[in-house]
């Protein structure tokens, strides 16, 4: 572990820790160490986001990321995270345009 880091002792309820636990048996994790700081830097980036930037959180079916991963994999986006920037942006145009069309039909 690197020199600049700094140990802080917390406690958290037994269902927490055993979450945690379950994360790193499923191997979604390393280690607990690694889901924690994980889950803090999420936090921090979510809540230091620039105000103009709204920070969505996309839970997916693992057939979906698989699928997204294969995009990845065939050169249709550079990884993961934009694969699904582009998906979303492209269905909230779709929406909006939708939407729009429905006001003027008013």
């Amino acid at each position: 572990m690197a020199s600049d880091t700094k140990r802080i002792t917390v406690r958290i309820p037994t269902e927490l820790s055993d979450g945690l636990e379950k994360l790193v048996e499923r191997g979604e994790f390393s280690t607990v160490s690694d889901a924690i700081r994980t889950a803090i830097t999420n936090l921090i980036e979510n809540k230091n986001a620039p105000e103009h930037i709204h920070k969505v959180t996309v839970d997916l079916p693992k057939k979906n990321v698989d699928d997204i991963e294969n995009l990845v994999n065939e050169g249709e986006s550079i990884n993961v995270d934009d694969a699904i920037r582009t998906a979303v942006r492209e269905y909230v145009k779709d929406r909006i345009k939708q939407y729009k069309k429905e006001k003027l039909q008013m």
